[in-house]
């Protein structure tokens, strides 16, 4: 059954940790479903482990809309969240149309919005249109290069205390979970024991109450840098080159496709058809 936002705050206070991963399309959201996820999030890093990008920044509303559709038609019974992506949310109309689309015509059960106290209108907004938010603060992709690049963000008393506090404002704007990318442990510790909401962390340490990873990061799909967060649990992509080398060499032998491959007719229909000049 599909897990609700009293039902992710339940699991904080129980104390049961939240799985959350990444999915963009139907099969592999099929595959999360089966596997029992508690928690789909269709991200902009879809940008970067589909479309090839450099960063999130070029990934538009029709990219999101574009994939949180196969991620809801195969994941009918898990909780889906999808991102807001760069420059979808600059002002309180624009988040309140896009983050309708996601639900409405996405199917999206919650959307996701980066940013700390400056969002904090925007997360009221969406909460009185009855559209769950999650926050995520830390490092935030869209806006990295403002913070000199994806490095660990609150390392610093004074910065630490600032997501803090952004956490605190978020909680107290609506938001029924955030998100807490590459901060330190004890961060990340300290924000998850100042909420009643959940945090889910991507490189924010064990305390945190959930996790989530980047699927391709999971299944070692993608091999352009790996950050120190990231456990692969299975490394699909040296089997599956191997699985397509053999395809391409008996296509190339004919060996491939074998008689079990091929459909047959009629035999009397068979041999007129080869007499034919």
């Amino acid at each position: 059954m599909k897990k609700t936002v009293l039902d992710f705050r339940n699991m904080k206070e129980n104390d049961i940790g939240i799985s959350m991963i990444t999915a963009y399309d139907y099969p592999m959201a099929q595959l999360a479903e089966r596997a029992g996820v508690d928690c789909i999030l269709v991200g902009d890093s879809l940008g970067m482990t589909v479309l090839g990008y450099e960063s999130t920044v070029p990934v538009t509303m029709e990219d999101m809309l574009h994939h949180t559709r196969p991620v809801c038609r195969g994941a009918s019974q898990t909780f889906v969240v999808a991102d807001l992506p760069f420059m979808s949310y600059m002002n309180v109309a624009d988040t309140l149309r896009n983050s309708g689309r996601l639900v409405q015509e996405g199917g999206a059960d919650a959307v996701k919005l980066e940013g700390g106290r400056a969002q904090i209108h925007k997360v009221r907004a969406l909460n009185r249109a009855g559209i769950p938010v999650v926050a995520h603060i830390g490092l935030t992709p869209q806006t990295a290069s403002q913070l000199g690049g994806f490095k660990v963000q609150g390392k610093s008393l004074d910065d630490s205390l600032v997501l803090l506090e952004d956490a605190k404002v978020l909680q107290e704007a609506g938001a029924f979970m955030i998100v807490l990318e590459a901060v330190p442990e004890t961060l990340g510790e300290k924000i998850t024991k100042s909420l009643s909401i959940p945090t889910i962390g991507i490189g924010a340490g064990r305390e945190c109450d959930g996790q989530v990873l980047v699927v391709h990061d999971i299944l070692g799909l993608f091999e352009r840098f790996q950050p120190k967060f990231v456990k692969q649990y299975a490394n699909l992509g040296p089997l599956i080159v191997d699985a397509l080398k053999q395809y391409d060499q008996e296509v190339k032998s004919r060996t491939f496709p074998e008689e079990k491959h091929c459909f047959s007719m009629e035999a009397e229909a068979a041999k007129i058809l080869l007499e034919q000049p």
